[in-house]
């Protein structure tokens, strides 16, 4: 197939995450200020748009509080930075099962299933320019752990977030749910051209391989956009790789803690190091202002 680099690149800070990475890494932020914080400083860096998640300040357990994520809206919104948010709407969509003997006696720690509505009120309160919709139900990771995210669920939350105006961000984690993603926008629930994050390496969905990636990459319809991020050590060969086959790229402390061998990276940095890579491959780095233009998004204040 022929080259078809993306001179035009955004940078997407994924800032925090849900994962169990807070004790792993001092530089991971727990509180909304943190984050927030974290937020402003990748944006200096040059990320057009952080993604954000919330989590519990004390335990860094991840979070669904409202109250939460408007304090890391207000925030962000309320500084001096200009940036697009991305609010997570990934929670609430967890099970985890009992033994495999006994697997309805489901485990309430590792179990937060909620309706439509309510993983999407944050969304409704805060306003952002973009929210995450993960389009796919799929085994993640742990022996007894499922992602749930049903077509049923997904068609509701997919109105709301359109009737709200709040463009979704198509998470990908195999080709299945690119297959599923198109027929959203067919059946009206997805405007189109729509946007779309493919998830590379994540267990157990589309391993990190070229060959995998391209499967992915040539699955996306033609007018839409598309970004994509690789986990771990493999965080910056996927942006060179991304913007290679015409997309976009993401960073950040969710996918990946490491600034080089022992030595933990702090958000800037990643961005930093991104936005290298991408000029050093002839690339421009653009800013919040061409992504609202690009993508079709509104900046709004937060609902009173």
């Amino acid at each position: 197939m022929p080259l078809a680099m993306n001179k035009d690149v955004f940078i997407t800070c994924a800032v925090t995450g849900s994962g169990a990475t807070q004790d792993r890494s001092h530089h991971v932020p727990r509180s909304p200020k943190q984050i927030a914080e974290s937020a402003i400083v990748a944006a200096k860096a040059g990320a057009a748009v952080v993604h954000c998640h919330v989590r519990d300040p004390e335990t860094g357990a991840p979070s669904r509080d409202l109250a939460m994520f408007r304090e890391v809206t207000d925030r962000i919104r309320d500084s001096d930075t200009d940036v697009v948010l991305n609010l997570t709407a990934g929670m609430g969509g967890d099970i985890t099962f009992g033994d495999v003997e006994n697997p309805m006696q489901l485990s309430k720690a590792g179990t937060d299933m909620a309706g439509a509505s309510e993983r999407v009120a944050h969304v409704a309160e805060c306003l952002p320019e973009i929210c995450t919709l993960d389009c796919g139900t799929m085994n993640f990771a742990e022996a007894d752990y499922v992602m749930t995210n049903t077509p049923g669920m997904l068609v509701a939350m997919g109105r709301m977030m359109t009737e709200l105006g709040v463009k979704p961000e198509i998470e990908a984690f195999d080709t299945g749910h690119l297959w599923y993603a198109k027929q959203l926008v067919k059946d009206g629930v997805l405007d189109s051209p729509a946007l779309v994050q493919l998830c590379m390496g994540v267990p157990w969905g589309a391993p990190d391989d070229l060959n995998t990636f391209m499967a992915m990459v040539n699955n996306v319809p033609d007018d839409w956009t598309f970004s994509a991020f690789g986990l771990g050590r493999n965080q910056m060969a996927y942006v060179a790789a991304s913007v290679l086959a015409g997309g976009h790229v993401r960073v950040g402390l969710e996918d990946n803690l490491w600034l080089d061998k022992g030595v933990l990276a702090e958000n800037w940095q990643l961005v930093e190091r991104a936005g290298t890579i991408i000029e050093n491959m002839g690339a421009r780095v653009i800013g919040p202002a061409e992504v609202r233009e690009k993508l079709g998004l509104v900046k709004r204040a937060p609902r009173a």
